[in-house]
C-alpha cells in the first residue's frame, strides 16, 4: 500500500481533508477539590503502594526524631533548604550539609547513606514529589544516595499534575530542572525481573509535618 493511500485512510478516520489544518488543540485541565486531609492520605497511600515509607508528622520536632531515628549512627547529606535548618534536619548527627561546590557535593553524596531534601512539591494523587534544581536543592541529593529523605509542608500537597502545571505553567522559568520523583528507583528492563535501586535510591521516605 501507497503512503498516500495510508494517508489518506487516516484522513478519513478522522473527518478531515488532504491539506487542511490540524484542529486547535483541546485543553483539559481540571483541579478537582479534594480537603487537604484527603490529600495527604491518597498521598501516603499511594508511596506506600510502591514500596516507600510515609509519615504524617504532627510538628517539626517529630519529624526530626523520626529522621533521626531512621538514619540512626548512618551519614547524610542534606540540601541547603531553608526549612531543613528551621526544623533542625540539617544539624541532626550524622548529617552533612553547605555544599555549594558540584564536586564536594558529589563525594559526599556518593559516600553518604541517606540524601535528604525539602519537596517543593507532592502530588496527591500519584504519590509523586516534585523537585526543582536550584542552589538549596541540587539533584544530586535526591538521586545518588541509597535512601531519600523528603519531607513535604503539608500544604504543599497538591491533588496533581493539573494542579501543579496550574501554579507552573512555564517550569522552565523557574528552573533548568524539575524532577518528578514517584516512589524508590526501579526497572525491569533485564528479563522482566523488577529491580530496585539501579538508577537512583532504593528507598524513600516521605515525611508530610
Amino acid at each position: 500500500m501507497s503512503r498516500e493511500a495510508i494517508l489518506q485512510r487516516v484522513r478519513t478516520a478522522l473527518g478531515r481533508t488532504g491539506g487542511a489544518p490540524p484542529p486547535p488543540p483541546a485543553v483539559r485541565i481540571r483541579i478537582p477539590e479534594v480537603a487537604v486531609d484527603d490529600r495527604i492520605a491518597s498521598l501516603r497511600a499511594k508511596v506506600e503502594a510502591l514500596a516507600g515509607k510515609t509519615l504524617l508528622a504532627g510538628s517539626p520536632a517529630e519529624a526530626r526524631e523520626y529522621v533521626a531515628n531512621v538514619i540512626a549512627a548512618r551519614t547524610a547529606v542534606a540540601s541547603n533548604a531553608p526549612v531543613l535548618a528551621e526544623w533542625g534536619i540539617a544539624a541532626l548527627p550524622g548529617v552533612s550539609t553547605g555544599f555549594y561546590d558540584r564536586e564536594e557535593l558529589r563525594v559526599a553524596c556518593a559516600a553518604a547513606d541517606f540524601g535528604i531534601t525539602a519537596a517543593d512539591y507532592a502530588l496527591a494523587d500519584t504519590g509523586t514529589l516534585v523537585m526543582f534544581s536550584s542552589q538549596e536543592e541540587a539533584r544530586l541529593i535526591s538521586l545518588l544516595p541509597p535512601v531519600h529523605l523528603a519531607l513535604v509542608p503539608r500544604e504543599r500537597i497538591l491533588t496533581g499534575l493539573d494542579e501543579l502545571l496550574t501554579l507552573h505553567p512555564q517550569p522552565m522559568d523557574r528552573s533548568c530542572s524539575m524532577v518528578l520523583i514517584t516512589g524508590p528507583s526501579r526497572t525491569a528492563d533485564i528479563e522482566q525481573i523488577l529491580v530496585r535501586g539501579v538508577h537512583g535510591p532504593g528507598e524513600i521516605h516521605v515525611v508530610v509535618v
